[in-house]
């Protein structure tokens, strides 16, 4: 299988960059291929902006979505784009690996899915609608796991924790841009504590219970995400109400709650 791991730390020693080693000399040594997307080390442009489109459809206002479209469809998107969305259309699945900076992803990631995930690519694919998202879309098929450090316990991130469970946290991530053009989306595998590891010991910890996990890469249940079009979503946009009655929000979306 071909593996991409996209992640973001600048820092070489750190704990983040520990795991995405792992990952890789675990995934060589099960007989994957192993691409790397060093998001720091590339050097990788975060902001979104016109200067993502060479060839102007119109030069006279910024459209994101139609210039995306007309760049993606022209064939003049940038080389770094589209060198990452090959990466995404080759791999078999994407190893996400960052730590969690105020409740989300760092800018540097949140620049790449914005810059990459061009309209006709990763939305409005196809026939430029919302009909293949959400379970369907151009990179059906493919497994992502996300791999995020987090700086306080894991009390935090506790049903009832201060910081809100890490699933829910990372929704607009996982349910918005992992699920949304197809991929089955894998629990996401956190480490709480981060800031806080201190000894040889817990590193070696924390790297073991990585590499157990990955190796269900290909074989553990994805998140259980309501798919667009699997009926729970008659008109593609507000879920029936047979599905999940009493509940909204977040919450709602996962087939199963336990998984909340």
């Amino acid at each position: 299988m071909n593996i991409l791991i996209v992640y973001a730390h600048p820092e070489p020693t750190s704990l983040t960059r520990q795991l995405v080693d792992v990952t890789a000399e675990t995934m060589s040594a099960a007989g994957h291929t192993v691409t790397h997307s060093d998001l720091y080390g590339m050097k990788w442009k975060a902001v979104y902006d016109a200067d993502d489109f060479p060839v102007r459809d119109n030069p006279e206002r910024l459209s994101f979505i139609m210039e995306s479209g007309h760049a993606y469809a022209s064939g003049h998107q940038t080389p770094d784009v589209i060198a990452e969305q090959q990466k995404l259309l080759e791999a078999d699945a994407v190893v996400l690996q960052f730590p969690l900076w105020w409740y989300g992803v760092p800018a540097i990631l949140k620049g790449w899915i914005e810059r990459v995930y061009a309209f006709g690519f990763a939305y409005g694919y196809q026939n430029g609608s919302n009909q293949f998202r959400f379970g369907e879309g151009i990179l059906k098929g493919k497994r992502a796991l996300v791999n995020v450090q987090a700086g306080g316990p894991a009390a935090d991130y506790g049903p009832r924790g201060i910081n809100g469970p890490i699933e829910q946290l990372l929704f607009p991530l996982t349910h918005g841009a992992l699920f949304y053009p197809g991929m089955e989306v894998l629990p996401t595998h956190a480490v709480y504590g981060a800031a806080h590891v201190s000894t040889a010991e817990e590193v070696d910890t924390i790297k073991a219970a990585w590499r157990a996990r990955l190796g269900g890469l290909f074989t553990d249940m994805p998140i259980p995400f309501r798919s667009q079009n699997g009926g729970d979503f008659p008109d593609r946009h507000t879920m029936a109400g047979h599905v999940a009655p009493g509940q909204t929000g977040l919450a709602a979306h996962f087939a199963d709650l336990a998984d909340a």
